[in-house]
């Protein structure tokens, strides 16, 4: 495969990766005519393909499809111009910005090229980066640098800064800066980026025209983050309506980059919450006199464990393959019953300072799972021997503790005990 000879770029794209080429390659079912290049602007690119004043169909599949050769097979700059002339003298395209001169067309297919394959490049690490807590901006090296973007190299702020919203690179034609992510703080140093600063005044001050300081009319959005957010959503909506087995092979099956963002979504999103109530109920079904048959049986899977998550349970159960096996959150029906048992009455609970369990509460575990207050190993263990960790959260005046068990052999962290502590508010401060 022939590697992209553009100086400025060819450091930074090496190899075209999977995310990369996904990403592109889903924007092909939507080609865009557009008669200038303000026709379609910052996300719209996410989920469509055009090129500033291509307006036919064959014409924009023909681009379109030089564009792929140049990102799949990694195909030089001159390579992609000798195309660009073929494919413009076949559809008879004429008017186009450039065509009049030899310097002008160098000038359009250059930029048709370097735009593409930045930004697709950008939008697959967008995709692996969901892994890493902590992202560091890395100046590309351009011969002619722009101020802002020396001043942000070397900036390491967490994932859901808001200036990764509106900075995250490429931020200007022709910018060949990049992020890299790390797994901590000091991770971070190692790799150049300082957690310490912060991105200097007035890096989000909009001037009279509505850019920002070294971001260019247009680029003021992060390449790729619709479609991820889009992807994992969809993804998500699909495990809760799937058996077990299937919907956590389906989540194995997912690229590892994209895992974390696949679990957080199936923790975040509504559905998971209601469906995993409506398993509490199905799973009560028999204390309730429902026949067995029409009962719930078997495990409700909250997603596999974030990059985070499983580096946290592996020193606290000892157990190492956490980090590199496919490991999920998951509530079974023994757990449910257990908790209707030991944590479903009223009265016995209100003496424990407590509140009794009910259905409706598991709809507020994915939350506690990707929002916990305290992680810590140990618990309440009732059926095994098996290690523990305990997670708490607050809501409102209480405290939902739910206790989950490490079984090897299922690689999975299952609900064992679920309760939830009234916690006394502090009596106002009488007024003199």
């Amino acid at each position: 495969m022939a590697a992209a000879t553009d100086p400025e770029i060819s450091g930074v794209l090496r190899r075209p990766f999977a995310e990369q080429v996904a990403f592109f390659r889903g924007k092909l079912g939507t080609l865009i005519p557009t008669g200038t290049w303000r026709d379609v602007m910052r996300e719209a690119h996410d989920s469509g393909f055009m090129v500033a004043g291509a307006q036919t169909a064959d014409l924009l599949a023909d681009l379109a499809a030089a564009v792929d050769r140049a990102i799949t097979d990694g195909e030089s700059l001159d390579t992609f111009r000798a195309r660009f002339d073929e494919i413009v003298a076949r559809n008879g395209w004429t008017g186009w910005t450039g065509e009049r001169s030899r310097g002008g067309r160098a000038w359009r297919t250059r930029t048709i090229y370097r735009t593409n394959l930045m930004t697709s490049y950008a939008a697959g690490r967008h995709a692996q980066l969901q892994a890493f807590p902590i992202w560091i901006y890395r100046h590309g090296g351009s011969r002619e640098p722009r101020p802002e973007h020396l001043a942000w190299n070397g900036l390491a702020l967490p994932k859901e800064h808001p200036f990764w919203r509106t900075h995250y690179p490429p931020s200007a034609w022709g910018c060949s800066c990049y992020v890299v992510g790390a797994g901590s703080a000091d991770a971070a140093r190692r790799l150049g980026g300082d957690p310490a600063r912060q991105p200097p005044a007035g890096w989000d001050a909009r001037r009279p025209d509505g850019t920002l300081p070294g971001i260019d009319e247009g680029w003021d959005y992060a390449p790729g983050a619709t479609v991820s957010a889009r992807t994992a959503a969809a993804a998500a909506k699909k495990t809760i309506a799937w058996p077990y087995e299937i919907a956590k092979a389906f989540q194995e099956a997912v690229p590892e980059a994209q895992r974390d963002a696949l679990g957080e979504a199936i923790r975040r999103q509504p559905e998971t919450g209601e469906a995993l109530r409506r398993f509490a109920e199905a799973a009560l079904g028999e204390r309730r006199g429902v026949p067995i048959a029409e009962r719930q049986s078997g495990y409700f899977t909250l997603g596999l464990l974030t990059k985070s998550q499983a580096a946290t349970a592996a020193a606290q159960v000892g157990i190492e393959a956490i980090l590199s096996e496919a490991w999920d959150w998951t509530v079974d029906t023994s757990a449910v019953q257990h908790v209707a048992s030991e944590h479903g009455d009223a009265a016995t609970e209100r003496a424990r300072g407590q509140r009794a369990v009910e259905a409706e509460d598991y709809q507020r575990l994915p939350m506690l799972i990707s929002d916990a207050d305290t992680r810590r190993p140990g618990g309440e263990a009732y059926r095994s021997s098996l290690p523990l960790i305990t997670l708490a959260k607050r809501f409102g005046n209480e405290e939902y503790v739910a206790v989950f068990e490490a079984r090897r052999r299922r690689r999975m962290l299952t609900l064992v005990t679920f309760y939830i502590r009234r916690r006394r508010q502090r009596d106002p401060t009488p007024t003199p």
